[in-house]
């Protein structure tokens, strides 16, 4: 019962509501006096109503103390467990507190100061058990192959000759062990777990190639004291040896064969090809001589010497091939290695050793260009005395288009980017130097020796003596060095770089030199410097600029400059004919990349971009574009020295022609013809120019510059002294005429250029008068006597046939009168001279 209930109960009765209950009991029983008879009754009733309910309220009190009692007993005892209850719970929640802290794990961020949990006690307990089971596992793996590796070896060792597979059986144990141990590995990893399966095959592996590396060097200790016994490493003659020895080596040698089949029958076959076992062990007792010379501190053990190791094994490959390919090619017969060749299987042995000695040797000379370029140029000459002697290097694939091209030792240097470079970069300081000493010589400009007592410098040109300057030979024989010095080089890709960075600009650079020398000398030879001394930047205080440029020296600064640049023409255009550099070319053409790296260049030809043949020539010389640099050079050249002949010839004629006018016109009383000293100093100059071109030019270049240089001065003489010469004497009808002796004047000094020219280069008649022709057949019309002047008055004037019949006629006559035909004068030309006579 509720405490509410129970107070409820305790609540005293109520008058008011007992006076309310009897009025309504009343006014319900009584309505009326009639009623009030019953009263009696009612009233028994209500006094046995209230006794019962007095009772009832005894009995209520009595049961309501009681309850009281016990309530209160009970809410003490609640009270005391509610206690207890909350006791209970602080207890309970700081054991909850508690557990939830120890299960927050310790690798958690907000945990830095927990330690693990119980749960993580146990996973790592379980871990660690596991890595202890496997550790277990892979000891007792290890330790059963250390066993059986020991135990093949010690097998071989105590094992008597001849070698079987029985000697090989505990290896073929361990063998067989370790691929069931890899294939079970396999399997792990096939299913995830794959822990330290890796290792440990690797591991095993390694085993394995030790146990046969120490089998072999079992039967190798034997070898090599069997090889000692006949003289090994020394030039070996194997029938001198006693018998004995032979056996023994013979035996050791088997030995190691037949343990390496049966090696090849239990193992997988190695990538490439496989060196022969016994000759890796011959090669051991080289490879310790080598290392004592060559690897210590003795004397021959020198950076700048490597000629001396590589020559050391050249000679050691030279030495051992007789017995070589004797005594082991025929202990070879019968067994599996019969088709291999010994030799030049030895030889690839030796080249190891090279290998890691030139390895060793790179980064000390990196910094030396001088001794890292004879490094390259002696191995070089190693691969190729190694091909001379029939040994054939592996082919080796290009990087950039995989080609096959030819291998050697030089290869371990120039295939390293870093070692290529500073050794191509050295050249070229090298070329660079001998460049700028070539042109900054003494003697750099003098023209070159090419008498016989000089063989070395005598060389012939397609037709003639090929005349040059000593700094054009000399760049020829640089250009020459730098070729000699790649030319060996296997790989194209590295020949062209050569070519671009090393060799062209050498032969740019002194196109440049020649250039600017004729720039220089047209600056000097203006006739704005002339006239304005210091205009262009000319210093006309310093030198002279008609003395370098006038006369006959100038003449030679230009016949200088036009030798060395045609020198060098005709010199590149043998080059581009070689083999070597025709190969170069094709390759060049073939390859893309190379097409790539030439084609940025501007001195060297556009390569063809079509696909072609591999045996069809592609078209030019890769110095064909030089050449015609050159060729225009030297024609600029050719050009300048007739420009410069002529003009100082024609300006040396101008007082002549000034002298013309004044001269007078009487016939006088002698005959005799004297040349005019007004002349003399324009024939003087040509003579003496012609004769410095005769001593100087060759002789094909001297023809062609006298052909123009002489036209030119017979054309201007033409002109100003018989067609339109000034004072001439006038006759009736206006007309102006040459005097006889005036004709017979002009007729003898063209003779006189001719005879000049003649003189001076010291030709014939007819190839003297060939470029005078216009002017001697003018000078001879003028002279003629007066019956070859009506004669050609008759053809020229008269009536002939037309066609070529007359055409002949004309020539015929003109022949007859001048001995040159018409000297390729036109019959306007030949009638305006006919009537310039006065007779």
């Amino acid at each position: 019962m509720s405490a509410q209930a129970i107070q409820q109960l305790r609540v005293p009765p109520s008058e008011a509501f007992a006076h309310n209950s009897v009025v309504d009991t009343l006014n319900r029983n009584f309505p009326d006096t009639t009623h009030l008879g019953d009263l009696d009754q009612i009233l028994g009733e209500a006094s046995t109503n209230q006794a019962a309910l007095r009772q009832q309220l005894s009995e209520s009190e009595k049961t309501l103390d009681s309850l009281i009692t016990r309530t209160r007993v009970e809410a003490l005892t609640q009270l005391e467990n509610a206690r207890d209850f909350s006791s209970q719970r602080d207890n309970i929640e700081d054991e909850l507190a508690y557990l939830s802290h120890s299960l927050v794990s310790s690798l958690s961020p907000a945990g830095e100061d927990n330690g693990p949990t119980l749960l993580e006690d146990i996973e790592t307990m379980h871990r660690s058990l596991k890595e202890l089971e496997n550790v277990r596992a892979y000891v007792a793996v290890v330790e059963r192959a250390l066993a059986l590796s020991e135990a093949a070896v010690s097998q071989l060792r105590s094992s008597v000759s001849p070698v079987s597979a029985a000697s090989a059986s505990v290896y073929d144990e361990l063998h067989a062990f370790i691929d069931d141990v890899t294939r079970s590995c396999k399997a792990a990893e096939d299913i995830g777990n794959s822990h330290g399966s890796i290792h440990l095959v690797s591991f095993l592996e390694t085993i394995r190639e030790k146990t046969w590396a120490n089998m072999k060097a079992v039967l190798s200790a034997a070898l090599v004291s069997a090889s000692e016994s006949i003289n090994w490493p020394t030039s070996v003659d194997f029938l001198a040896a006693s018998k004995e020895a032979r056996s023994n080596f013979e035996l050791a040698f088997s030995d190691m064969l037949r343990l390496q089949e049966i090696g090849q029958s239990l193992r997988s076959p190695l990538q490439g090809r496989e060196c022969l076992d016994p000759l890796e062990a011959l090669v051991q007792p080289v490879a310790l001589r080598f290392k004592y010379h060559f690897d210590g501190e003795r004397e021959t053990n020198q950076l700048d010497k490597p000629e001396w190791y590589l020559t050391h094994i050249a000679n050691v490959a030279h030495d051992h091939r007789p017995f070589m390919e004797g005594v082991v090619q025929r202990l070879l017969v019968g067994t599996r290695f019969q088709n291999v060749n010994a030799w030049y299987q030895y030889t690839t042995l030796l080249l190891g050793i090279l290998d890691r000695k030139i390895k060793r040797s790179m980064p000390k000379l990196v910094d030396h260009p001088a001794l890292l370029a004879h490094t390259i140029y002696q191995a070089l000459i190693f691969d190729s005395t190694l091909r001379d002697l029939g040994y054939e290097f592996d082919a080796v694939a290009n990087k950039n288009d995989e080609e096959m091209e030819r291998g050697g030792i030089s290869r371990i240097i120039l295939d390293q980017k870093e070692w290529f470079d500073a050794w191509l970069e050295g050249e070229k300081k090298f070329a660079d130097d001998q460049y700028h000493e070539i042109i900054s010589a003494s003697d750099a400009w003098l023209i070159a020796d090419d008498s016989p007592n000089n063989p070395r410098e005598h060389i012939r040109s397609y037709e003639n003596d090929l005349k040059a300057t000593n700094s054009a030979r000399r760049i020829k024989a640089l250009v020459e060095q730098i070729t000699d010095r790649y030319m060996p080089i296997p790989s194209f890709r590295q020949r062209t770089q050569f070519l671009v960075h090393v060799q062209v600009p050498v032969l740019e650079s002194y196109h440049s030199r020649i250039s600017s020398s004729l720039d220089a000398f047209e600056t000097l030879s203006s006739a704005l410097v002339r006239a304005v001394p210091g205009a262009l930047g000319v210093d006309a205080t310093k030198a002279d600029s008609r003395r370098l440029t006038g006369g006959v020296e100038g003449s030679q600064r230009l016949c200088k400059a036009l030798l060395s640049a045609r020198y060098i023409e005709h010199t590149m255009k043998a080059w581009g004919e070689e083999v070597f550099f025709l190969e170069l070319w094709a390759e060049i053409n073939r390859r893309v990349h190379l097409r790539t790296r030439v084609e940025e260049h501007p001195s060297l030809p556009e390569p063809s971009t079509r696909t072609r043949d591999a045996q069809e020539a592609p078209e030019g010389t890769i110095f064909e574009e030089l050449v015609i640099q050159y060729e225009k050079l030297s024609l600029r050249a050719e050009d300048m020295l007739v420009q410069q002949i002529c003009g100082e010839c024609e300006a040396a004629l101008k007082p002549h022609f000034a002298s013309l006018a004044s001269t007078s016109n009487d016939e006088g009383a002698t005959d005799d013809l004297m040349v005019p000293p007004t002349l003399l100093p324009s024939i003087a100059l040509l003579s003496s120019h012609l004769t410095f071109l005769r001593t100087s030019l060759p002789s094909s270049t001297v023809t062609h510059l006298y052909r123009r240089i002489a036209s030119r001065i017979a054309e201007h003489i033409l002109q100003r002294e018989v067609l339109f010469r000034p004072g001439l004497t006038r006759v009736s009808g206006g007309r102006q005429v040459f005097t006889r002796r005036q004709a017979r004047a002009v007729h003898a000094e063209c003779e006189l250029w001719a005879e000049t020219c003649q003189v001076a280069l010291n030709t014939s008649r007819a190839r003297a008068e060939k470029p005078w022709s216009r002017l001697l057949t003018a000078g001879r019309l003028m002279g003629t006597e007066m019956q070859g002047y009506e004669r050609a008055c008759q053809v020229l004037l008269g009536e002939g046939q037309e066609g070529s019949k007359d055409e002949d006629k004309w020539e015929d006559a003109m022949d007859e009168i001048t001995g040159l035909g018409s000297g390729a004068l036109g019959r306007d030309e030949v009638k305006a001279l006919l009537r310039l006579r006065g007779d």
